[in-house]
């Protein structure tokens, strides 16, 4: 090639300032491109200088000397002292000819080898159509489920105590803390349960996780074997059949009437059976209250059968008529029960912060296996809860949204009597931030949610939380977030999607 230098300029490089990769980024890139990709730079040809080259390009210089960097340590590019830079005479064979998309799975490779719990883990994640596995909108579209009102949020008195906790801050909530969590929000959580929950515990017996799901997680993992029988209820959520598949453990689906789940039918299925997941407060996904007596048998049998209860108190914040139900765990004297609660669908999904209380004996056991999933959750988000509630705010919080939530039940139940007549069967709840709708008989509900999706509308089929179809289905439809006008909308639309699928199947 001589010594004049390949003319760059001619390849007619392009940069996007908008774009998240830095601009050194996109010239190395488009370079390695023309270099192994077409063959646009031969090999052996001499580069311009990187002076040349920023001024040609308009870039900084040290720009184009980061590009040329990357390309000389990878062995694309070589230097020869007192004449240049040039392309490197021989490039490895794995990358000659075309390079495929970076989008392409796996860049043409022959597919990767994963575990036998990395297939489970992807095989039991939701299809993306109807679930958040891919970025959902920004907005919650009518009707997602496991969303709080973001409007009611009250923005100024988190804003205060987030700037009070940073004025406060110290050097020990710079580091990484106690697998157990911020002390005063261990303190603050075991006093609000106390209060609004029955909850029997002292702080010491509260351990901060990051949200329901990873309590389930340690649950699975510190008081399952494989092969372990474990109780559940049937429908349930996914969360606790996903943690309990990856602990090896064998789940038993127990079916739930309009009492909750029944031990004495449990029990007769596996006598082994030693330990139970139960949603008492608010069966989820159907919505059910456990009764007195079938919370009381649960107690008894795990007392006799020497067993643990896993108590999810799920949406027990929001109970809009009667008298509030207290807590499973309330009535333990044996220190039997595994409490389970999270802040993320009560204030925000993103505050990412739960917590479990567990019997005194195990707390040392459940501290350990926090500390091994991710030490603990982040700090200032901790003690700036912490000052939340201690503070009342989260108390008003939950009574003003109390009372929202309620009015968009009935507002929902409402657009349903008028839109959805014969197509689903909406009966009002007492508690909780979603309605489960009946179909007709025959309709598939998996179908139907994912109709829904593709026409805007968001609703979750029962059928995913059970171990077996349903006939009829039902989809679970979230009313939370939304405000009336988005509720008569959606209920609208979802009117017209589902209308044609009566017309099919006739």
């Amino acid at each position: 090639m001589g010594d004049k230098p390949f003319p760059v300029s001619d390849l007619l490089l392009q940069f996007d300032p908008s774009s998240e990769l830095p601009i050194y980024l996109q010239l190395y890139e488009q370079l390695r491109a023309a270099i192994v990709n077409d063959c646009r730079i031969p090999r052996c040809a001499k580069l311009p200088s990187t002076r040349s080259l920023s001024e040609t390009l308009r870039i900084s210089r040290n720009t184009v000397i980061a590009a040329f960097e990357q390309l000389l340590a990878e062995g694309y590019l070589e230097g020869r002292i007192g004449s240049g830079t040039y392309v490197a005479h021989a490039l490895p064979e794995s990358c000659l000819g075309a390079r495929p998309q970076a989008s392409a799975p796996g860049y043409g490779r022959p597919p990767a080898r994963i575990s036998a719990r990395g297939r489970r883990m992807k095989q039991m994640m939701p299809s993306t159509n109807i679930t958040h596995v891919v970025p959902a909108p920004s907005k919650p579209r009518a009707f997602r489920l496991h969303a709080p009102s973001f409007e009611a949020f009250p923005y100024d008195a988190w804003r205060k105590m987030s700037l009070r906790t940073w004025e406060r801050i110290r050097p020990e909530m710079l580091g990484y803390g106690c697998p157990a969590g911020w002390q005063p929000l261990r303190e603050a959580v075991a006093h609000y349960l106390r209060a609004a929950r029955a909850v029997r515990c002292d702080w010491q017996q509260v351990i901060i996780t990051s949200g329901a799901k990873q309590a389930m997680h340690l649950v699975a993992q510190s008081m399952t074997d494989p092969g372990d029988p474990v109780f559940i209820e049937n429908p349930s959520y996914s969360g606790i059949r996903i943690a309990f598949t990856l602990s090896g453990a064998e789940m038993l689906p127990v079916p739930v009437d309009h009492e909750g789940l029944d031990i004495a039918a449990a029990e007769q299925m596996c006598p082994e059976g030693r330990l139970v997941y139960v949603t008492p407060s608010h069966q989820y996904p159907l919505g059910a209250t456990m009764s007195l007596n079938r919370r009381l048998a649960l107690l008894d049998w795990a007392r006799r059968r020497d067993g643990f209860i896993i108590e999810d108190d799920y949406d027990s914040e929001f109970r809009y008529r009667g008298h509030p139900v207290a807590s499973l765990q309330g009535l333990d004297r044996e220190d039997r029960v595994l409490y389970i609660g999270t802040f993320s669908k009560v204030l925000m999904p993103s505050l990412r912060l739960g917590y479990m209380v567990v019997p005194p004996d195990l707390v040392d056991t459940f501290i350990a296996a926090r500390a091994h999933y991710d030490w603990s959750s982040p700090i200032i988000e901790q003690a700036t809860l912490a000052e939340f509630m201690s503070e009342g705010h989260f108390a008003r919080f939950i009574r003003r949204n109390r009372a929202l939530y309620a009015e968009r039940q009935e507002i929902l139940l409402d657009a349903g009597k008028r839109h959805l007549r014969g197509l689903v069967d909406l009966q009002p709840k007492d508690c909780g931030m979603h309605l489960l709708g009946w179909l007709p008989k025959g309709f598939d509900d998996r179908d139907c949610a994912a109709l829904l999706y593709e026409n805007g509308v968001e609703a979750l089929a029962l059928s995913q939380f059970a171990s077996a179809p349903s006939d009829p289905g039902g989809l679970l439809l979230g009313y939370a977030p939304f405000d009336a006008r988005t509720i008569e909308a959606g209920a609208e639309k979802m009117a017209a999607v589902l209308e044609r699928q009566v017309a099919l199947y006739r």
